[in-house]
């Protein structure tokens, strides 16, 4: 068993413990996600945020979103069927996760919150955090919503 202080390690073990396949890549520091999609050799589209959302009774939830998109705010509501949603400050983000911003994954996460995961990334290899920094995550987008029974929908829009 991996050590909470190892989140390279939890998303191994969490992964492996699902059958999914993935690769960590470690990368120099990225300023931003378009420095991190150029240091990996993808499209920004290809590397998929993981935003974790608060829910107004302090549950959770992971919005997995291309890189060149944003959340829809509306659609996410609607798709989850309630009227308030937000993004919690980097300490609740990290105490719903156990992940530091900019690293969040579901993989492995400190709590298996429900996935929403934007539709443009089916049949897609993508790009994600990986739990560290300076790391990044590569998985069939298909395998991840099915091992963790993710609802697809459209939950994005572009960015303006």
């Amino acid at each position: 068993m991996t050590e909470a202080n190892d989140p390279l390690g939890r998303v191994r073990d969490a992964a492996s413990a699902r059958g999914l396949e993935i690769e960590i890549r470690e990368r120099p520091a990225a300023r931003s996600l378009t420095d991190a999609a150029e240091l990996l050799g993808i499209p920004p589209a290809g590397i998929v945020k993981t935003l974790v959302v608060k829910r107004s009774d302090d549950t959770y939830l992971f919005a997995l979103v291309p890189g060149d998109r944003a959340i829809s705010w509306p659609k996410l509501r609607a798709v989850v069927g309630v009227n308030k949603l937000q993004l919690p400050d980097p300490a609740r983000a990290l105490a719903a996760t156990g992940y530091e911003r900019g690293t969040i994954v579901p993989i492995g996460s400190s709590h298996e919150w429900p996935i929403f995961a934007d539709q443009r990334i089916i049949g897609e290899r993508i790009a994600m955090g990986a739990g560290a920094h300076g790391y990044s995550l590569f998985v069939n987008a298909d395998d991840l919503v099915a091992s963790y029974g993710a609802t697809v929908a459209d939950i994005s829009q572009k960015i303006d």
